[in-house]
């Protein structure tokens, strides 16, 4: 049920405790309170100036131990007024608003901050109390997905922050997986930053360490028997390479200086045989082997 902070009401109700409340209650009352009902911290909130200003009046009451003694006899009112002298009735609120009160006001005046020291310590991790004129600094985290070639190569990304407002980020060349970017003064407050965390996409062909790159390149077998030149992806475009006679599944070229940002590209051979056998090509093995010794496995058998 929604609250009318209009109403005069009784200093201990405000608070939530007990007549018989202690100072170490009162305080305790206040300051959950008041951290809960901060108007920093509720600006879409429009009672909370107001429910702010009842809390301190409440407390600025009950924490005086002669103002309070008074109240309790019944010597002076919710206000703080005598009530022999009292006029006409006037709310609790009008007392937060009223002399007494006025250094709870943010509007051109001083804030006293002597009952909230530490109050707000707890808040973004950085241990410093903040007023209404210096709001404490909200970061905002965000992850974003990145190409692979984006991440290697250096790219401007658009994306768009949760508040709607479109941003051209710039990924630097070789960024790393994890790897945040500060977006400074792009957090939740005007004074907060924003970062963004990096998730970079893997590739089909290319695998990454540090600025090293890895692609596997099939190769055919007469590539393989004859040593010839092929096309090989690099992430600057095709570069022509030769493949060595007779080289193996497994074998492994470099490309200097073809990986990210000087690093190297290693090219890891595979051989593959065709999907069919032919007679042409049985018969020439075949007729090859007659004359060719030749046990791959040799090297296994001699050490068993």
């Amino acid at each position: 049920m929604k609250t009318d902070y209009n109403m005069a009401r009784n200093p201990y109700e405000v608070l939530g405790i007990n007549k018989d409340a202690s100072e170490a209650d009162i305080k305790a009352a206040y300051r959950k309170l008041a951290k809960k009902h901060h108007p920093d911290l509720n600006p879409d909130n429009k009672n909370a100036d107001e429910k702010f200003k009842e809390l301190n009046a409440a407390n600025d009451l009950l924490s005086d131990k002669d103002k309070r003694a008074a109240f309790d006899s019944g010597a002076i009112d919710m206000e703080g007024q005598p009530l022999y002298q009292q006029q006409q009735q006037r709310s609790y609120k009008d007392y937060a608003e009223g002399p007494q009160g006025s250094r709870y006001q943010f509007n051109g005046r001083d804030f006293d901050l002597s009952d909230l020291d530490g109050l707000f310590g707890d808040f973004g991790g950085r241990g410093r109390s903040h007023s209404a004129f210096n709001p404490e600094p909200v970061d905002a985290h965000y992850v974003i997905d990145v190409d692979f070639l984006e991440a290697a190569k250096g790219a401007k990304k658009r994306i768009t922050m949760p508040d709607g407002k479109t941003l051209d980020l710039n990924i630097p060349e070789g960024i790393s997986e994890g790897q945040q970017l500060r977006l400074k003064g792009m957090g939740r407050q005007p004074s907060g930053d924003a970062y963004v965390k990096v998730h970079i996409v893997p590739h089909p062909s290319f695998t990454r360490k540090d600025k090293d790159i890895t692609v596997e390149m099939p190769i055919a077998l007469q590539e393989s028997v004859l040593g010839q030149k092929v096309q090989v992806p690099t992430i600057d475009g095709s570069v022509e390479m030769t493949i060595p006679k007779g080289a193996s599944s497994g074998t492994t070229l470099r490309l200097k200086g073809k990986g990210i940002k000087g690093g190297d590209q290693y090219v890891k051979l595979k051989l593959v045989m065709p999907k069919e056998i032919d007679i042409e090509l049985e018969e020439a093995i075949r007729k090859w082997s007659e004359t060719h010794a030749y046990n791959p496995r040799k090297i296994m058998e001699s050490a068993t």
